[in-house]
């Protein structure tokens, strides 16, 4: 991809998601994602109805009237994406690949953040850890992850989200809001999230395509593990072999929800058709 048309994907993605999170998400990302805490700003004349408990009986004894201390969030915090860009991410079947709106929804999330002063850094993982870019604020280190997001090519196809959660904890050692985007279309980091979640705020989005759940009946086809390079005749006729795969595919998709709910983590699932808009608003307003 040219210079040219990598600013044009850019500013077509910045259009779209910083609409969306400077008139939409901006508040609601506010009230979701508390500040760490307190911290003292100014004392001002008491006033009725002020809290007896926030008078500065140092200020008042000074000027011989009552003073309160004012007290505003400590509202800087740190998002952290952690992005799958195996090849299972470059496979859509209605309006665009999975990687398309991944893209969208970290572009979007990185803007909630940048419209509250909260620093962004991006994960970008296969079954290693591929791109790190630590945590920033501003307007430009926003356009870099975008870019990142849309054209860095992994060296591998292969997924271990245990991998990036690892490597995330080794790197960002105070407490962040982390948000993992993928299919997850794999197993074995339970463990793992586990003790990511005990440290940080995680929440998994699940990004999926209609027609990874179920194989149509389209007689035997040639199809490719877009992870493994494997290919290999696949007789779709076969009612076993259909619900074979949408049984795989179902225990990924319980061993996804239950892995994040047991290690206290949020959940959200959009499918490549749907409004993730509305998924990210009411994941949001639940979380507030």
């Amino acid at each position: 991809m040219d210079t040219k048309e990598l600013l044009k994907k850019v500013r077509k993605i910045e259009i779209k998601t910083r609409r969306l999170s400077d008139h939409i998400f901006g508040g609601e990302y506010h009230s979701t994602f508390k500040g760490r805490g307190m911290t003292f700003s100014e004392v001002r004349q008491y006033q009725f109805g002020d809290d007896v408990r926030a008078i500065d009986w140092n200020v008042t004894a000074r000027y011989n009237e009552p003073f309160v201390k004012v007290f505003e969030e400590e509202r800087e915090l740190t998002m952290m994406l952690l992005v799958d860009i195996s090849g299972s991410e470059l496979f859509g079947t209605v309006n665009q690949f999975k990687k398309g709106i991944i893209t969208e929804i970290s572009a979007t999330l990185a803007f909630s953040a940048l419209q509250n002063n909260d620093k962004v850094g991006l994960i970008l993982f296969s079954d290693e850890v591929e791109l790190f870019i630590p945590p920033k604020k501003g307007k430009s280190h926003v356009l870099r992850i975008i870019r990142e997001l849309i054209e860095f090519k992994p060296k591998s196809r292969k997924t271990n989200i245990g991998e990036a959660l690892k490597y995330f904890t080794s790197v960002i050692k105070k407490r962040a809001i982390a948000f993992v985007l993928s299919d997850f279309i794999c197993d074995n980091y339970e463990r793992t999230l586990k003790v990511t979640g005990n440290k940080h705020d995680v929440t998994g989005i699940r990004v999926y395509d209609y027609n990874e759940e179920h194989i149509p009946n389209l007689g035997l086809v040639q199809m490719e593990d877009a992870e493994t390079g494997a290919v290999g005749l696949v007789n779709t006729q076969s009612r076993k072999v259909r619900k074979a795969y949408e049984a795989y595919h179902r225990e990924r998709v319980d061993y996804f929800n239950d892995a994040f709910t047991k290690s206290g983590c949020g959940t959200l699932s959009c499918r490549v058709d749907e409004s993730y808009v509305k998924k990210l608003l009411g994941y949001f307003k639940r979380r507030a």
